[in-house]
């Protein structure tokens, strides 16, 4: 069920890796080695501040990463909300399921579960239910009693299944841009969210006017010249438009304006897009380090009906976002069947992302009549201006929780904890400690 592989210290923090062999489908009643199993793994941190002895005394602090298809943080020093952290707890960061040393899942170890059905089959298993029921296995083999929960975006979705499913293993539950909406088709989100990533499009563009010819500039060039990664693989227009992931945060959206000016160089054949830029956008186009995020991203929202390509549906509501527009706008973070066309990670996973978006008999995600009697101390940041977890619908599920404390700030966007992570981590803990 659990070991442990190695620890290393080194510059004021102890790390420990642990190993947790998890069932695939976890069945209540039945042993967890029953069927077939895979893999956790989570790395333990703590600060040197405290002896070993003293260390291993401090309660659990769980930490739940973003995405669907993100793994645990790997730091080399204690910072920000960790270096918070630290002084009280220890921190076990964990790879959810399917993604970094726990059993990965890519379109080469997905081959061995048989065909597209029984790929899409089999990541059905990868959603928060799933991850949730791993936590509360794990929390067991290591003794703890009822743990608290630090949850940063999809892992504050994870938190609301928790509240839903296993209260008894929380103590308090923070969040931090990640309050899910409990209910409806995942084409509320999109409705919401196009809008807010166009507000913020129209912010950016006013900081950097000249940014406004340079993003069109660069979309017609590719209307009409073939531009390639140096990964061999063509950069469309459409493709182009997802470097407005920087505009989901305010420690990364003042970068965006140092890739635009990077886009051209004068050569032989006229202007073309430099190297230095084309490999830049390459890191921000590419799902090859995290497919789970694009195979699995609207089944997050997906509650007894089927997503159906909710966020391409949506965008006929928004032609602003669509490549050939007159000004396109960059897009957010929603995800295309186009997608599985023209990122080579993806296209052997097209088939399976097709079934998995006409699926119709998702399970519930969340419990609505059990968080209204919720009475785990919850607290949560919510960012007014956040382009990717909607303000309006963080709100209106804070609502539905009994005693979820929200805080509602326009200073930061979706990376606040990456901003200020220690005031952040200070201000809701002390928001639940008062509570009790």
């Amino acid at each position: 069920m659990h070991r442990v592989s190695a620890r290393h210290e080194f510059r004021g923090l102890r790390t420990t890796e642990h190993y947790f062999t998890v069932p695939l489908v976890h069945v209540p009643g039945e042993p967890a080695n029953a069927g077939e199993t895979i893999t956790v793994f989570a790395r333990e941190y703590s600060s040197t501040g405290h002896t070993a002895e003293e260390a291993e005394k401090l309660p659990w602090l769980l930490f739940l990463q973003g995405g669907p298809g993100g793994r645990g943080n790997r730091v080399t020093s204690l910072s920000g909300w960790m270096k918070a952290a630290a002084k009280d707890f220890r921190i076990l960061m964990l790879d959810q399921r399917g993604t970094g040393l726990s059993t990965p899942v890519e379109h080469k170890s997905l081959e061995l579960r048989g065909d597209a059905a029984a790929q899409a089959e089999y990541l059905t298993h990868f959603r928060a239910d799933s991850i949730i029921a791993d936590c509360e296995l794990i929390r067991g083999v290591l003794g703890s009693g009822p743990w608290s929960v630090l949850g940063q975006s999809f892992g504050g979705f994870c938190a609301l299944t928790y509240l839903s499913f296993a209260p008894e293993g929380l103590r308090e539950v923070l969040i931090t841009g990640g309050l899910a909406p409990l209910h409806g088709p995942a084409d509320r989100v999109y409705q919401a969210t196009f809008g807010r990533v166009a507000a913020r499009n129209a912010e950016y563009f006013s900081w950097y006017p000249e940014d406004r010819d340079r993003v069109t500039r660069i979309a017609r060039h590719l209307d009409s010249q073939d531009e390639f990664l140096s990964s061999g693989e063509k950069l469309t227009a459409a493709r182009f438009q997802m470097v407005g992931s920087f505009l989901g945060g305010n420690t990364r959206v003042d970068a965006l304006h140092y890739l635009l000016e990077d886009a051209f160089i004068d050569t032989p054949s006229g202007p073309r897009l430099s190297e230095a830029f084309l490999e830049q956008v390459r890191g921000l186009v590419s799902r090859a380090a995290n497919p789970l995020y694009a195979v699995l991203h609207e089944s997050i929202y997906a509650q007894g009906q089927a997503t159906n390509w909710a966020a391409w549906r949506v965008l006929e509501d928004h032609p602003g976002f669509k490549p050939d527009a007159t000004e396109p706008l960059l897009t957010g973070e929603m995800v295309y069947p186009w997608y599985f066309d023209q990122d080579p990670a993806l296209v052997p996973l097209r088939e399976v992302a097709e079934q998995l978006a006409a699926k119709m008999d998702w399970k519930p995600l969340y419990d609505p009549e059990r968080l209204a009697a919720n009475t785990v101390p919850v607290a949560a940041a919510v960012y007014k201006d956040d382009i990717y977890v909607d303000h309006d619908l963080s709100l209106e599920t804070a609502a539905a929780v009994r005693g979820l404390q929200p805080w509602v700030t326009a200073d930061f966007h979706h990376d606040g904890i990456g901003e200020d992570g220690e005031g952040i981590f200070a201000r809701l803990l002390g928001m639940v400690r008062a509570v009790r």
